[in-house]
Formats: C-alpha cells, structure tokens, sequence
C-alpha cells in the first residue's frame, strides 16, 4: 500500500505519524506535498517520508490519497491533481464541509472516501466517522478502516449525511469537552486549589470518567446515579448544572454545528 497525503497540516500530520506508529506502512510507502518548504522538510525529518511539493507528486504513485486542507483550498489544490490521479486510487477527504459530489466532481474521479476524524486522533484516541461512493471496493473499504484504526475508533456509515451529524457530534466535539475542562479548571481555582492541581484532577477526572464508560458500557444515566448520593455533593452540584442550562446548551450546540456542517457543503451561495 502507498499512500499520498495533500496538505502536511496538523490532521494530515496526524494520518502519516499514526500509520507509522501502528506500523501499517513504512516511511518509504508515505509521500506528503504541502505547499511550505519548511513544512514538508519538517516532515521528512521527522518521520523520514518522502516530500513533494506539487500534489500531483504525493498523488503519482498513491493506493490511498488523502486530503488533509483546509476546504477553501481544495479547488485550487484540484486542479493540480486532475490527470495525476493512478485509476486505481483512492480518494479520502478528512475536509469538512465538502460533500462527495463536490469531491468527484472537481477531481474527476468516482472511487471517494469521505471522513470525520477529531483532534484526539493527533494522539491516537480519535474518532473517525467515513463513507464511501459504490466505487470503493469492499477490499479498499477495509484496507481504509485500517488506515482509521491506527487514528483511534473508527465506524463506517452508509449514508452520506450522517457525516454533517458526525462532524457537530465528535467533529465538533472536543472543542465543547476543551471548554467544560476549562470551565471545571477555573472553578477549582476559585474555590482554592492551586492552577497545577486544579488541572491535573480534572484532565485525570474526564479522562478516567470516559474510560470507565466506554469499558463498563452503562448508560451515562446509570453512572450518573451511582456517583449521585441522595442529598449529597454530588446531587446539589448537578442541580446546579441542570439550572445553569447545560444540558439545553448542549444540544444547542450540536444542533448549531449540524446546520452548519449542512451550510457548508451547500457551497458559498448558501
């Protein structure tokens, strides 16, 4: 397998690091364009893969292409990819907002992937929401979910609009987590505890709570109530929440990020 990567950003930084971690591929098997010198020898130090500073390089000789940029520079960057693209490769899009149709369409090619990962996957614990066009082989189809695995969980949906759900969910996600996190760290500083411990009882908190969720797989109900004893701490500091409206924001939130995500891939006219 040879995989190509356009745009050496932090996200596709994050594809080549975690397919070199889980030994999937070697760095010989890896070429990443990015329009920034420095960057693409920045990447090549680091991970000792190949650089190109065209896309129609990175694309030339790739199984898998992915495309890691910022969605307002993909028809630039498409334009340098039509004619380059091998028959047999596959296109996978990490951009938000660019809908597959958009995707073929602007590069001439039909077999598509197109995937949500989060920041987490920068560390190995992301998650990646992906579907294909009926292009991609069920062969391919597996070899991507390898490619995923190696960013964290990865789950295939068959339909092209749970992508615009998954990008206010998990794309989005972390940005909500980030700012709870930051939130629960200012009022352990307000009621006392110094920033350092303050920080460090709250990332183990969330992280812990998480992990034990996903290994227990209990309702978040059902956990809930068993750290929440009958006038207890617990109980008033959610009473609190539940008057502060944060469950309402919540949704509110996801709900503004989906119709956003939908906004996007409707194109500039919107």
């Amino acid at each position: 397998m040879r995989l190509g990567v356009v745009g050496g950003g932090a996200m596709g930084e994050a594809v080549v690091a975690a397919v070199l971690r889980r030994k999937l591929l070697a760095p010989t098997d890896v070429t990443v364009a990015d329009v920034v010198a420095e960057r693409r020898e920045a990447l090549r130090a680091r991970y000792r893969v190949l650089a190109a500073s065209t896309n129609g390089e990175a694309a030339a000789q790739a199984d898998y292409l992915v495309i890691a940029l910022k969605p307002q520079d993909f028809e630039k960057a498409a334009a340098g990819l039509i004619g380059r693209l091998p028959a047999a490769a596959t296109v996978v899009s990490i951009m938000a907002g660019v809908p597959i149709s958009r995707l073929s369409g602007a590069l001439g090619h039909a077999a598509v992937v197109r995937a949500m990962p989060n920041t987490p996957a920068q560390v190995g614990e992301g998650m990646t929401v992906w579907t294909a066009t009926e292009a991609v082989s069920e062969t391919t189809r597996a070899d991507v979910g390898r490619i995923f695995d190696c960013l964290g969980r990865q789950a295939f949906v068959a339909e092209e609009r749970y992508l615009d759900m998954a990008t206010a969910v998990s794309g989005s996600g972390p940005g909500y987590v980030f700012l709870f996190i930051e939130a629960l760290i200012d009022a352990a500083v307000h009621i006392g505890l110094g920033r350092t411990l303050a920080t460090e009882m709250v990332l183990q908190t969330v992280q812990g709570s998480a992990r034990y969720a996903q290994e227990t797989g209990r309702h978040p109900a059902d956990l809930r109530n068993v750290v929440t004893s009958p006038g207890g701490t617990t109980a008033e500091g959610l009473k609190a929440l539940e008057a502060g409206g944060l469950r309402a924001a919540a949704i509110e939130a996801v709900v503004a990020a989906y119709e956003k995500s939908k906004a996007l891939g409707e194109g500039p006219s919107r």
